[in-house]
């Protein structure tokens, strides 16, 4: 072939498939082939190396196209074209060459085939054509083929170049809409070109509204000399940090006559025909309001972890007593509602338990319940406690602190040992419950809460008012709803109840099996007078069981043998002008009733048992047993 036949082949080509791209320029490309190599096909193919496989872009044999083509190029022809990365030519004998080549239903005799290589070398794909007979060795064919491959390249590399921006533009335009700040991008003359959801949510219109407007319509007040300001500023910017935070004082105003205080980071950008600003807005109030919120929730956490350290598991009012049925009636009667509540009552005798449950039944239950010891807190912390305190207050105030109040709000603050108030601060807590105003200390901010108050104290406030030490108005406004929670010695039979539920938790805490409670040990826990009331017993059942013996509980050096002023009805020397209280006449009746059943050897019914003794049916002695809670 002289020189002026292979230039009209390649121009022929060229002509082809000058104005094709994409898929077009490859049926093209393989087509001129076909007709200007003079074979009976030719394809053009995108390299899989995961899969060792070849798919087709455009496949060319006898003027038809076939669809759909790949396949593994193990044991072909084209695997030494893509692990070599080079030129081969296979004039004849195809088929005998690579008998494990797969069978497409095509005779292919010879073979040429070229590497489609990436900027970096890899391998991209294949550029082959065939023939149904010999295929002679021609410097102008390999030349021509070669020129083709390398064009072919191009456009493969120029279609993944494509498809990986697109993809990055997806993944930003992803970006871009899903941030909640809110984006707007304006041209050199400062109008919109571009807004993200989040900024269409800020300033309350839509897209179409707002395109082609200047932006510093936007803004209001010294704003709009702010924003020129920072764009000023930002052309002296070295490049690369063409970016600046303008931290407020951007008020924008928004479709429905509202304005919010903005914050913004301004960036200048320059593409090959244009300057452009690129704007990141965020409403400065949903920032404080954010920051304000994660503080609070943190501060609440910390609360709520100190809280779980001093609760034990023991958390129900257990009793079946008068005075406990009582007690369960106020709580249940004041629950509801949101009234001040102080609950009065002995040392140990359950305070906070009852607080806990008045909080329980009650609309806050889905808030939180935050305690304040008044006594466990120095006088010189208890407004700080109380009320919070800004950074700098005082002394090692080096940050702010939320007090219990800002933190119990829309729940129920209990206020524990509330006599122990100092009374400098009994003032500003009768502030926050006439008006649910406070002052954090250091602070001339006014906050704002609603809160639920239950209080609680082992003193007589009445006494300590007579003596100057709390202030009557203010012991009015806490005694709104009064709860006494009685004495455990006022309790009866509850005291029973209570020590088998203490066997049965520290029987858990201890891992051993519950020890049985005697006949003998109840009636010492009965007799004893309890001046540390609901705790004292818990700690003494604990004691005793550490101390168990033969599966019994043991109180001997534990419980003091004297009743410590409970009434002992077996006496012989009570005064017969004595006048009995109901506790007392309730503790007769107990103690003879068990004279009867030992008398008896626990026999109830029939003419020897001990309801024919007694003057009673049997029915009603079985009744009081097992009321009582009387085991032989």
């Amino acid at each position: 072939m002289d020189n002026s036949q292979e230039n009209y082949e390649i121009r022929s080509i060229l002509e082809g498939t000058s104005s094709q791209t994409g898929s077009d320029f490859f049926f093209a490309l393989v087509k001129n082939l076909c007709g200007v190599l003079d074979t009976s096909g030719a394809w053009v193919t995108e390299y899989f190396e995961d899969l060792r496989l070849l798919r087709a872009h455009a496949f060319s044999y006898r003027n038809h196209w076939i669809r759909d083509f790949e396949y593994k190029i193990d044991g072909t022809p084209c695997e030494n074209v893509i692990d070599q990365k080079t030129f081969v030519h296979i004039k004849e004998n195809v088929s005998g060459l690579f008998p494990d080549s797969p069978d497409f239903g095509i005779k292919v005799v010879s073979y040429m085939g070229a590497p489609l290589l990436g900027v970096n070398g890899e391998t991209l794909g294949l550029l082959a054509v065939i023939d149904d007979k010999p295929m002679p060795s021609k410097s102008s064919s390999k030349a021509i083929f070669q020129i083709f491959a390398g064009r072919a390249a191009a456009e493969l590399r120029r279609l993944k170049a494509e498809e990986a921006i697109q993809e990055k533009e997806i993944k930003l335009r992803g970006l871009i809409n899903s941030t909640m700040d809110g984006i707007v991008e304006i041209n050199h003359d400062l109008k919109i070109t571009m807004m993200n959801p989040a900024a269409v949510r800020l300033i309350n219109c839509q897209p179409e509204e707002v395109i082609g407007r200047n932006f510093l319509e936007l803004l209001s007040g010294k704003g709009r000399d702010i924003f020129i300001g920072s764009l000023k500023e930002l052309e002296n910017l070295e490049e690369g940090e063409k970016y600046i935070w303008i931290t407020g004082n951007l008020n924008i105003n928004c479709k429905n006559g509202v304005t919010f205080p903005a914050e913004a980071t301004v960036s200048l950008n320059k593409s090959s025909k244009e300057i452009f600003y690129t704007v990141i807005l965020r409403n400065v109030n949903d920032k404080v309001e954010a920051e304000k919120k994660i503080f609070s929730l943190k501060a609440e956490t910390e609360y709520l972890k100190e809280e779980l350290k001093l609760l034990n598991d023991f958390d129900e009012i257990v009793g079946q007593s008068r005075p406990v049925m009582e007690l369960l009636k106020d709580i249940s009667l004041v629950a509801k509602t949101d009234s001040t509540v102080l609950i009065s009552g002995e040392t140990g005798t359950g305070k906070e338990l009852a607080a806990r449950a008045i909080h329980k039944a009650g609309r806050r239950r889905n808030k939180a319940l935050i305690k304040v010891n008044c006594a466990a807190i120095p006088s010189s912390l208890i407004e700080s406690e109380f009320f919070g305190h800004v950074s700098g207050a005082f002394t090692g105030a080096t940050k702010r602190r939320i007090g219990r109040f800002e933190l119990a709000d829309g729940g129920t603050i209990f206020l524990d040992e509330i006599g122990d108030l100092h009374p400098d601060l009994q003032s500003k807590l009768l502030r926050v419950l006439q008006d649910g105003e406070f002052e954090p200390v250091g602070s001339s901010e006014t906050k704002k809460v609603n809160v639920r108050v239950v209080a609680a104290s082992n003193r007589n406030l009445k006494d300590e008012i007579k003596q100057g030490k709390f202030r009557e108005d203010l012991y009015y406004r806490l005694n709104v709803f009064p709860i006494y929670i009685p004495p455990l010695r006022e309790r009866g039979n509850d005291i029973i109840k209570l020590a088998n539920e203490f066997i049965t938790r520290f029987s858990r805490k201890l891992g051993m099996d519950p020890p049985k409670l005697s006949w003998e040990a109840g009636e010492r826990l009965l007799s004893y007078n309890w001046p540390g009331n609901i705790r004292e017993l818990q700690n003494i059942i604990e004691r005793s069981m550490i101390t168990s013996k033969d599966g019994k509980l043991n109180l001997c050096n534990i419980l003091p043998e004297d009743s410590g002023g409970r009434i002992q009805v077996a006496r012989e020397d009570v005064k017969p002008d004595k006048i009995f209280s109901q506790v007392e006449l309730q503790q007769i009746e107990k103690e003879n009733i068990i004279r009867a059943l030992r008398s008896t050897n626990w026999k109830i019914s029939g003419g020897d048992g001990a309801a024919k003794l007694l003057g009673i049916p049997p029915t009603t002695l079985s009744s009081k047993i097992k009321v009582m809670g009387l085991k032989k």
